[in-house]
């Protein structure tokens, strides 16, 4: 899953917040110099992605993009249900989206100054332009999409992957609402976290 799925999966604490996004920027780094909430945060993150990777509706997906682009499926994929829960978010939340986002990106900025450097500095570009609204259109996708393949430091043909997408984005789609909500099951159901009132 990628960012916005990530803090909605998450506790709404600050604590809470950067352990869920923590997973993607911990590598290299020690850990235990973090606080309980936010490890538990951590391990919630990587129960949301083990489940994920093997759910049998997210294999299905990625055995739909091409041969060349394949590889590369999971992160497509990662990105493009940040779209889809935008898009049913009123399936999932009582409260509306830019109140939830604004309300993540204060409690990140409150722990900003103890998050690892890089994640720094990929946080702070998140909540000055406000990038999880970027999810809501498949522009938006395809153009974080191409951001990611830029990053990549071998040659790839992951550019222009959003073509992949607009082919089988009924697929997918029905694939998120099949797995969605069996991953919110999955998390409330012996949870990892302290549960909060949203």
């Amino acid at each position: 899953m990628n960012y916005l799925a990530h803090l909605f999966l998450a506790q709404p604490t600050a604590d809470s917040q950067m352990g869920n996004l923590l997973g993607d920027f911990c590598r290299g780094v020690d850990t235990s110099q973090f606080s309980p909430p936010v490890l538990a945060g951590l391990a919630n993150h990587r129960k949301v992605d083990r489940f994920t990777d093997s759910h049998s509706e997210v294999r299905a997906c990625k055995a739909l993009f091409s041969a060349r682009r394949r590889r590369f499926a999971g992160i497509a994929l990662d990105v493009l249900f940040d779209h889809f829960l935008i898009r049913h978010w009123s399936h999932y939340s009582n409260q509306p989206f830019e109140v939830f986002c604004q309300a993540s990106y204060q409690r990140l900025a409150e722990r900003l100054e103890h998050m690892p450097l890089r994640m720094q500095r990929v946080v702070g570009s998140m909540i000055e332009q406000h990038w999880l609204a970027h999810y809501t259109s498949l522009a938006g996708v395809g153009q974080a999409l191409d951001r990611i393949a830029g990053r990549i430091r071998f040659a790839n043909e992951f550019v222009g992957s959003v073509e992949e997408i607009e082919r089988y984005y009924p697929a997918f789609e029905a694939c998120f609402t099949a797995f969605f909500p069996e991953l919110l099951r999955h998390t409330t159901q012996s949870p990892l976290e302290i549960r909060q009132p949203q």
